[in-house]
């Protein structure tokens, strides 16, 4: 997949609300795109969006990957059921960790994207008395 084109955020805009849900949106689907561990039909959907193969509402209107979603979903719930009190409390540590680093993550990417660029090149200031005579 790292030869293939990849979609830009601006690609899932006919699906997300804000250019903000449609960044957080590509980076969830490279999330199940490149973990080894999801596999199957999302995985599938996932590079197909990314790919620009698919679209995001067409993925979602496409039974097979939403059914492979509603079964992961059930899964993650069955799987919180059946924690005991200290995986749980284990959990959420670990979860409260993985969002501030998400956070902090997502912080620095708005501030490149939005923030001014420290590599402009400019020439010498109009005025400033080192200008041809």
């Amino acid at each position: 997949m790292n030869e293939e084109r990849q979609i830009q955020d601006e690609d899932l805009m006919d699906v997300a609300q804000d250019p903000e849900q449609a960044h957080r949106l590509r980076k969830a689907l490279k999330v199940l795109a490149d973990n080894p561990n999801v596999g199957g039909k999302l995985q599938e959907m996932a590079k197909e969006v990314l790919s620009g193969r698919m679209g995001m509402k067409e993925a979602i209107e496409t039974p097979g990957y939403m059914d492979a979603l509603g079964d992961r979903l059930n899964k993650i719930r069955r799987d919180a059921e059946n924690q005991t009190m200290d995986e749980r409390e284990e959990s959420r540590a670990k979860f409260a960790e993985w969002q501030k680093k998400q956070e902090a993550e997502e912080d620095r990417e708005r501030a490149e994207r939005d923030g001014p660029s420290l590599n402009l090149v400019t020439g010498p200031r109009r005025g400033s008395g080192r200008g041809h005579r």
